[in-house]
């Protein structure tokens, strides 16, 4: 190997790019081989869901009066335009005993205005429990004046998301709480699939994870999707691809080794007294829904309490993903931020065997292979160059090897859009699947190194310690529903 890359090594200069760009492409390799691991696990977990889907029993749990019910807590910011719109399709989900729980953020639009008119409210005297801390002061709590709707929405302050969460497990009256989007479309039996897990296991599953899949492209109808498609913009395409591999099955192949440390925002359903225990969502993180997954698995670790953390591919929360390259590198550079203040906070976790997969697997591969793989992408795309024109590798050798390497990310993509294909056929069409299939290899030509460098701007974010923005993000709207516009997540 060595003897291939270094060629005419100009002294100790060219010995050191040698070595380092040797490292870079071997990381690579690690990275893809680990993700390669991870969807296998996942393909298991897969065949495992499909043999026991006709005995799930769904039916069952939507039909018994002793199912857990759950409060679906709404944190909305502007949201005028589609608030109404999604309440009501939050209200037509199958599950027995339901809740839901708006808090509006201090909304500068009419969000309350809009439910108000919807759903017909009357400001109610009520007394909100500080369960959790709250930042924002509530100011007033509304309910449906005649409506059987079990419908409860709040005013307050603005005091970002985080707040406004932690206000809904404070007004959320079910042991289940769902945190979900307003922007968000859910599957009709998502909230139950979700929930299922804490309901086969309701002493040790404290958390479940669902799928969030991009809606652009889709058609959608009285608030569900009728139609999956791809996308029409190719970045939007290539992110598909992405939320294959690394949201759906590199989330279900942690989860079968007991390693899950993300649940997206967008859709997750906890114990709310296991929230409530390590007091809620942390309003100073930017990533507040890792955070909190991390800090449950903190708790319990140090309680030494048997538990788990579960992800189900299932259920389906469909969200808009950025179409612009400006929108997406400023949602991954607060994405990236978050990942790096949630590794400082919990730093003495990581390589701890007190904190057991977490600590020994999960929180080390985090480390080196998802907060530090743009450093390394970033240095091969100056070193590897620099090498060449140094003459420190053998260029022939070089390329060869960079070939295998990308041709290596590229299957792994690849294998992902097989198993997920395979196990849910949620594509239409051929053309879709081919689309998939060009999107993967697309993803190693310029959108990584474009993505590389926005998340390093997010770790030099949290680095410094500067104030937090998330930034608004323009929606483009779904086929057959009004546009809206929010900050994505």
């Amino acid at each position: 190997m060595s003897a291939g890359l270094a060629a005419g090594v100009p002294g100790p200069l060219g010995g050191v790019l040698s070595v380092t760009d040797t490292g870079i492409l071997w990381y690579f390799f690690i990275v893809n081989s680990a993700y390669l691991l991870l969807i296998l696990l996942a393909s298991l977990d897969f065949a495992r869901l499909l043999r026991r889907a006709p005995v799930a029993g769904h039916n069952q749990i939507a039909t018994s009066r002793f199912t857990t019910p759950v409060s679906l807590i709404v944190p909305a910011y502007n949201e005028e335009a589609g608030i109404s719109e999604a309440v009501r399709a939050m209200l037509l989900l199958r599950y027995p005993r339901l809740e839901i729980v708006v808090v509006d953020d201090g909304s500068a639009d009419g969000t309350l205005d809009a439910l108000q008119e919807a759903f017909d409210l009357a400001e109610v005297p009520r007394v909100v429990p500080e369960d959790v801390p709250m930042r924002g002061p509530v100011e007033s709590v509304w309910v449906p004046r005649v409506s059987p709707h079990p419908l409860v929405v709040v005013r307050k302050k603005n005091g970002g998301k985080a707040d406004a969460l932690n206000v809904g497990l404070n007004v959320a009256r079910h042991p289940l709480v769902c945190m979900v989007d307003a922007d968000s479309v859910l599957d009709a039996e998502a909230l139950l699939s979700a929930a299922k897990p804490l309901l086969d296991d309701p002493l040790r599953v404290v958390a479940c994870g669902g799928v969030v899949g991009i809606a652009n492209g889709c058609s959608i109808m009285a608030g569900r999707v009728v139609e999956v498609r791809m996308p029409r913009e190719r970045l939007v395409r290539i992110q598909t691809v992405e939320y294959l591999r690394a949201f759906l099955l590199g989330r279900t192949g942690w989860s079968k080794v007991g390693g899950l440390l993300v649940i997206a925002g967008a859709f997750g359903v906890f114990r709310r007294d296991a929230v409530v225990g390590v007091g809620g969502m942390d309003p100073d993180c930017i990533g507040e829904d890792a955070e909190v997954v991390v800090r449950l698995h903190r708790r319990m670790r140090e309680q030494r309490r048997e538990y788990r953390i579960v992800f189900v591919s299932e259920p389906v929360s469909w969200s808009e993903a950025p179409s612009t390259a400006r929108v997406l590198a400023r949602q991954r550079r607060r994405w990236h931020r978050g990942l790096t203040e949630i590794l400082l906070k919990h730093r003495r976790m990581i390589g701890n065997p007190r904190y057991g997969r977490v600590g020994l697997l999960a929180l080390p591969f985090y480390v080196l292979f998802e907060l530090l793989a743009p450093v390394v992408e970033v240095l091969g795309l100056v070193l590897v160059p620099l090498s060449v024109a140094f003459g420190a590798v053998d260029p022939s050798f070089l390329w060869r090897f960079l070939l295998l390497t990308y041709a290596y990310a590229v299957l792994v993509s690849l294998v992902a859009v097989a198993a997920e294909e395979y196990a849910f056929h949620r594509f239409a069409g051929w053309r879709d699947i081919g689309q998939l299939l060009v999107a993967a290899v697309a993803e190693n030509l310029g959108y990584r190194q474009f993505l590389a460098v926005a998340q390093l701007r997010g770790i030099w974010d949290a680095l410094r310690g500067t104030r937090q923005v998330w930034g608004a993000m323009p929606r483009q709207g779904f086929a057959s529903a009004p546009a809206r516009k929010e900050d994505a997540r």
